[in-house]
């Protein structure tokens, strides 16, 4: 007997795809530094350099807002299954990136743009473990909160399920990669508290509203 073929949801097979973009190009995003203007003043102020965050940061903040859509239309337990599919576009990014700067450049291709491609995707090992690691873990947490928060309030207060899990699980992501990827190479003080200052900020004001946007979205899709 022919078994009948799978139905995914269309929001989950869309949400899949743009979860997986993301993961690629958070990494890519995450090799500038980007100033917070007046804020990175603070840093002075607290004994530090001036505060700055990684540009990955509006791709990572995307990530969650993915994963707590996913759980809140299709439950925990998917939202989970997305988390850990992730880490195949995550594994199969860096490798492709340690094969394509293997291969020898072509004879005329300028060596400023190879200086600069080899600077940009060449991260050191402990780039990409504290990256793979920080994922894992954060991305997670992240679902997990969300779901535990989800399971007591219900269907309510969405905002602030999202917003919560989302703050909590970036401090964890901002400990996690930023210790493991520069801990003794720079001092990474202010880059600590900038990422945390930004990614509390952002979670708490964008998050809320983009998730009713992401899962008014999704229930659209399935309508």
């Amino acid at each position: 007997m022919q078994k009948p073929p799978l139905v995914i949801p269309r929001s989950l097979f869309f949400f899949s795809i743009f979860y997986g973009g993301m993961v690629c190009i958070a990494g890519v995003l995450g090799n500038k530094q980007v100033s917070l203007g007046p804020v990175s003043a603070l840093g002075p102020m607290l004994g530090l350099g001036p505060l700055a965050i990684e540009a990955g940061i509006a791709a990572f903040l995307l990530l969650v807002i993915t994963s707590s859509a996913v759980a809140e239309l299709h439950g925990g337990v998917t939202a989970t299954r997305l988390v850990r599919f992730g880490f195949v576009p995550l594994v199969v990014s860096v490798l492709l990136s340690l094969l394509v700067l293997a291969l020898p450049a072509a004879p005329d291709m300028a060596p400023d743009r190879q200086a600069a491609f080899a600077m940009m995707m060449g991260g050191t090992p402990r780039i990409w473990l504290g990256g793979i690691i920080s994922y894992g873990i954060s991305q997670t947490l992240n679902v997990t909160i969300f779901s535990m928060l989800k399971g007591r309030e219900g269907g309510r207060m969405l905002w602030l399920r999202a917003g919560v899990a989302s703050i909590l699980s970036q401090i964890v992501d901002t400990l996690l990669f930023v210790t493991i990827a520069f801990a003794g190479v720079f001092p990474i003080g202010e880059l600590l508290i900038g990422q945390m200052i930004v990614k509390v900020l952002l979670s708490a004001v964008l998050v809320p509203p983009l998730i009713y946007l992401f899962v008014a979205f999704g229930r659209r899709l399935d309508a």
